[in-house]
């Protein structure tokens, strides 16, 4: 289940009850929003952000123009979407400026166990993707496995990092990182600092202390978004004593209720810059206030689906199978490579909320286990049998379905379902080519 899930779910019902109404009374929008505002209480949002927000859509929804327009319930919905985007930044730009300045230097912050370390290695990995390479110094003196952790990321990225297992002088190995960073040819540097379970003063002091030193273009703040209202609590107090300039949203892809996010500009008055949705090291998005008001009134993001498919779908790849699909000449290993592209876009689940209404398909099978079936089934395949399911015979079927941990049903099924597939792909080929350059007369 996303972060929104429970949210937009109930969000949802009460606006299908004022979308089914040709007009609305003042008394409908009253209670629709007393509904809204049990909604958002329940996912965890700040009191005072709710009271807020609900009294400024109150202002805006209940007046004459609204009530006796022709799609009251539309433009209740409207408005709430409009004062969310608000609530959650407006059109403030949300993008990292990297500006000319080398080394353009980001400060980590965060609690122990909030995904600091994972995100700072995933900012690394989105920024590679805009051709800026990053240096890390692992400044966390208190958790050597802080350190083992960076440094494997780090490897993974092709990253150089600068760390220290034995000195406890924090400055003094920043400074030393600083000095190391001169021999490598990188425009960003990610200092990740030590996080402690709880906040305490000597965190805060050590902090300050860093920052003064360091003086970073960016000190982001992790905030772990399962813990709701302790995130908040959290961003507040780290702004309030160290400064922060943006937040990063962690582990939203879990049971996490929401309201973090929703409470988080409002209190700190930072924008959160980044969301954390998966363990992946790709799975960092760019926050944006609208597109996230979008999700939680279950209208999808449906931008942020195919910028996805820009960085994760090989545009070659797709255009050499659309070509086999018109030729019928499809095969089971270019249904592995299209698994593997879907699974790059994040969860079936995930893929559905981001588009509208996806959220409503709670009928449709979207198992992951059934993929998971199907790729073993299709792995424990010869590559002859592969690229020749015809050649599968009854014994062929007995060694597939044991190596896959499967039964011979869900070969047959599998086998079935593709020659049906590959048919109807026959048929649509021969369409297209019937009615390549053909132009209907109107006159």
């Amino acid at each position: 289940m996303g972060a929104f899930s429970s949210l937009t779910e109930k969000l949802q019902k009460t606006f299908a009850k004022i979308t089914g109404k040709g007009r609305l009374s003042e008394e409908d929008v009253l209670s629709a929003l007393k509904e809204v505002q049990i909604a958002l209480l329940e996912a965890d949002v700040n009191f005072k952000i709710v009271k807020d927000l609900i009294g400024k859509i109150k202002e805006k929804a209940v007046g004459k123009d609204i009530l006796e327009s022709l799609t009251p319930g539309q433009q209740v919905i409207d408005i709430v979407n409009q004062e969310l985007i608000e609530v959650l930044g407006g059109s403030q730009d949300t993008s990292l400026n990297i500006t000319g300045k080398k080394p353009y230097m980001i400060l980590m912050a965060g609690l122990q166990g909030s995904g600091k370390t994972t995100t700072a290695a995933k900012l690394a990995y989105l920024l590679k993707s805009l051709n800026k390479k990053t240096f890390f110094i692992a400044a966390d003196i208190y958790r050597p496995a802080a350190i083992d952790q960076l440094r494997t990321l780090a490897s993974k990225l092709s990253a150089p990092i600068y760390f220290e297992y034995d000195n406890k002088n924090i400055i003094e190995i920043i400074d030393q990182g600083l000095k190391s960073w001169k021999q490598h040819d990188t425009e960003v540097i990610i200092i990740d600092t030590a996080g402690r379970l709880h906040l305490d003063d000597d965190m805060m002091s050590e902090l300050i202390k860093v920052k003064n030193f360091v003086k970073p273009d960016e000190t982001i703040l992790v905030v772990d978004g399962m813990t709701g209202q302790d995130a908040v609590n959290i961003g507040k107090e780290f702004n309030d004593k160290v400064g922060i300039d943006s937040l990063t949203v962690t582990k939203l892809d879990g049971d996490a209720r929401g309201g973090a996010v929703i409470s988080l500009k409002a209190v700190t008055g930072k924008p959160i810059r980044f969301i954390g949705m998966g363990e992946r090291i790709d799975q960092l998005e760019q926050f944006h206030p609208d597109r996230i008001a979008s999700r939680i009134l279950g209208m999808g993001d449906v931008l942020t689906l195919i910028e996805k498919a820009h960085q994760q779908i090989d545009e070659k790849e797709a255009a050499e199978v659309q070509k086999k699909i018109l030729e019928a000449s499809f095969t089971f290993e270019d249904f592995l490579s299209q698994i593997k592209q879907i699974r790059n876009l994040g969860s079936l689940e995930e893929i559905l909320g981001m588009l509208p209404g996806g959220n409503k398909l709670k009928n449709v099978s979207v198992d992951e286990k059934d993929i998971d079936k199907i790729e073993a089934i299709i792995f424990s395949m010869t590559k002859d049998e592969r690229q020749r399911p015809g050649i599968i015979d009854a014994s062929r079927k007995k060694r597939i379905a044991k190596g896959s941990g499967t039964q011979v049903q869900d070969i047959n099924r599998l086998l079935k379902q593709f020659e049906n597939t590959k048919t109807m792909m026959k048929q649509f080929g021969t369409m297209s080519k019937k009615r390549k350059g053909f132009m209907p007369k109107f006159f």
